[in-house]
């Protein structure tokens, strides 16, 4: 394949940026390894190695990400929050995650705890970028309580575990795809892959079940619009 002349973010990369966008979008839109994402740009004539599609992601996937979230409207006033264990190499470590009432992610951060301390790092980091919540609700875990009493924020912490099943409800696509890609080396590797991958379904989260067939295509257009408005700004960068 002959160079492509590649300007802004993409440049000096030997494929176009629309098939480097396409990559990135397949991998963090579906459950799929670095090698099944290899294998469906091989199907359409496009010969590129794994590893090659692990430096796209992780190029990338970062400026995705923070494209996404310049743009999106502001969070709900009620947030969802629960951790979620994820194995690394024999050790254990916890997902710290964040919704707000209408399903979308705010944030999430690997920790190797799960004390008052780790939550206090947590909360810090979502106030920083989004704010006071009006609510938080969590599950029954005392380090919730703890932090939150220790900020002094006056934010009404409401801890029931039937009252979090939104955040509960929205770890299975994790673990889904967990089952697939289990081969993660380092806290800061889970770190930015779920960061994007958050996004990234927020974007193109559609709400099938809640709408029309006419309706459910306009919003995927729209979503596959803004994918490729980013990538044209990365173009211009």
């Amino acid at each position: 394949m002959t160079k492509a002349k590649n300007f802004g973010a993409f440049k000096g990369h030997r494929f176009p940026p629309e098939i480097i966008a396409h990559a990135v979008w397949s991998y963090f839109r579906f459950p799929l390894s670095l090698r099944d994402a290899e294998d469906l740009l091989a199907a359409r004539g496009i010969i590129v190695i794994y590893e090659t599609i692990r430096k796209w992601v992780g190029k990338f996937g970062t400026k995705y990400d923070a494209s996404t979230r310049r743009d999106r409207p502001a969070p709900s006033d009620k947030w969802h929050l629960d951790e979620l264990v994820i194995p690394i190499r024999g050790r254990k470590f916890w997902l710290w995650r964040a919704i707000d009432s209408n399903g979308d992610a705010l944030d999430i951060l690997v920790q190797s705890r799960r004390n008052t301390r780790a939550a206090k790092r947590f909360f810090r980091k979502l106030f920083k970028k989004y704010g006071r919540p009006r609510v938080l609700i969590t599950d029954k875990l005392g380090r919730y309580g703890a932090a939150l009493k220790s900020l002094a924020l006056g934010i009404d912490h409401r801890r029931h575990k039937g009252l979090n099943n939104r955040s509960e409800g929205s770890h299975r696509p994790m673990r889904r795809r967990g089952k697939i890609t289990t081969r993660f080396k380092s806290p800061g590797q889970v770190q930015l892959f779920w960061t994007v991958h958050d996004q990234v379904q927020t974007v193109f989260r559609t709400r099938r079940h809640k709408r029309s067939a006419p309706a459910y295509r306009q919003s995927r257009s729209d979503a596959h619009g803004i994918w490729d408005d980013i990538t044209c700004v990365l173009m211009a960068a």
